[in-house]
């Protein structure tokens, strides 16, 4: 469809995605050509962008390649990464190449090749405002011009925004840190420094001092140094059952529990979500091995379990990070020349919804309450579906930002908005049980029975 041409009166869409990431292109692949129901999906940028400053040299996913946008719902799609290789000749070299974890590039790449032929995704294509109108029961998506296009349901997938932490806003905001989303826009830059401090331990946080290590090589270079507030830069939890927390059975089971437990249980977690992956770590281990051949210095400093209080313009020059050591609660002050920070993302509430700001059933925290559909609570005269993706994980738990469970999402998403099962999806799909066991609920109340006394 066109959207600079006239809109046909009176023809909603059943629904409209605004955002055009992985999960709600997931969400556009797995609704294209299903009988009867109109899908469009709308995006700010000119073409798919996906982490374009992380996309270092060699860097991989961290989920095997069937964690595409369809492939655990569907593989039989004809947008699925093996139909992308088919497309391009690169089944047999895929096949001979024995990696099931893709490189971001590649993965990126398939990505752009499904959007730019979905007919219901639209680029270039900037929503304005999400409003509600209670003659018509419809979402007014508003569009530039003062166009609009009504929806029976609209699903939010606007992507997270970084997180600076507050001892770095005024230095980012004025430019003299940059996130790591940022990264290769300014590693040109970072070549004449003398001292550069990568913040945060995550997965991005070691591609970033990895890749600075090996650009580096043999030749004297920068002081480079790694601080996290992690107490030991431990790697991403990657055990056959540990992964079963980023299954729909788990999910199910964390959105049951009671709000304050899962407040507790989420940073308690982030061995599961927010680690570096252990092959990451060993490379970094084996480019400091290979730097310190006949000892020469490693130039090189990992300081975890440090967090870091204040940083200030230095009195000669570059940065002051004035840091805490949290075991021992020693002061110390770092000076720098440049900082990165590999500090994360985290869910957003985008100006977009403020006309039905007070429509939304709010937590005490100001997040969306959300259903297991996703469905987020509004107002009960509200009929119409808002939908979000990546902004639950306070609600749905570690699996949330995965790519793995992206399209059994969208695909629970896309049954509850057409209301009959579009696709199946399975009852069990984890070895685990959590909780308790049904058994061990009726033995209980069955022991209780035996055990009352008789009238």
């Amino acid at each position: 469809m066109d959207l600079t041409s006239p809109l046909p009166p009176r023809t909603p869409h059943d629904l409209i995605g605004v955002g055009l990431g992985p999960f709600n292109l997931s969400l556009a692949a797995l609704a294209d050509a299903v009988p009867g129901l109109r899908t469009l999906f709308l995006d700010a940028k000119p073409e798919f962008r996906w982490h374009p400053g992380l996309m270092v040299d060699g860097a991989r996913m961290q989920v095997p390649f069937l964690a595409d946008l369809v492939s655990l719902v569907d593989p039989t799609s004809p947008w699925s990464f093996l139909a992308y290789l088919r497309a391009h000749d690169r089944l047999f070299p895929f096949y001979f190449a024995e990696q099931s974890h893709l490189t971001r590039r590649e993965y990126e790449h398939y990505c752009r090749w499904a959007a730019e032929r979905l007919p219901n995704c639209r680029f270039a294509s900037p929503v304005r405002a999400v409003s509600w109108d209670a003659r018509t029961r419809l979402f007014q998506v508003s569009l530039p011009g003062g166009r609009t296009v009504p929806a029976r349901n609209v699903v939010l997938g606007v992507g997270t925004a970084p997180v600076v932490p507050a001892a770095f806003t005024a230095l980012h905001t004025a430019g003299s840190v940059h996130h790591a989303e940022e990264y290769l826009g300014v590693r040109h830059s970072l070549s004449g420094a003398s001292d550069v401090t990568v913040v945060g331990s995550g997965q991005s946080g070691a591609e970033i001092f990895l890749d600075l290590l090996r650009r580096r090589g043999d030749a004297p270079g920068p002081q480079l140094r790694w601080i996290t507030r992690s107490q030991a830069l431990a790697p991403m939890e990657y055990s056959k059952l540990g992964l079963e927390h980023f299954t729909p059975d788990y999910t199910r089971y964390f959105h049951g529990l009671p709000e304050g437990v899962r407040e507790r249980l989420v940073p308690a977690q982030w061995q599961l979500y927010k680690a570096a992956s252990a092959d990451t770590l060993a490379e970094i281990h084996a480019a400091l091995y290979d730097r310190t051949l006949g000892g020469a210095p490693a130039d090189a400093v990992i300081l975890p379990g440090t967090e870091i209080e204040a940083a200030r313009p230095g009195p000669c020059g570059g940065l002051e990070l004035h840091c805490r050591h949290l075991q021992t609660g020693s002061a110390h002050t770092v000076r720098t020349d440049a900082t990165i920070l590999a500090t994360g993302y985290s869910a957003r509430r985008p100006a977009l919804l403020d006309p039905l700001a007070d429509l939304v059933d709010w937590d005490q925290q100001g997040r969306y309450r959300v259903d297991l559909d996703h469905r987020v609570g509004l107002r009960p005269d509200v009929t119409a579906g808002l939908y979000v993706q990546n902004a639950e994980l306070h609600t749905h738990g570690v699996g949330t930002p995965d790519l793995g469970l992206g399209a059994h999402r969208a695909a629970t998403i896309l049954n509850a908005v057409a209301g009959r099962t579009i696709h199946r999806l399975p009852a069990r799909t984890a070895w685990t049980t959590f909780g308790v066991p049904r058994q061990s609920s009726a033995w209980s109340e069955a022991s209780a029975l035996a055990l009352t006394p008789e009238p």
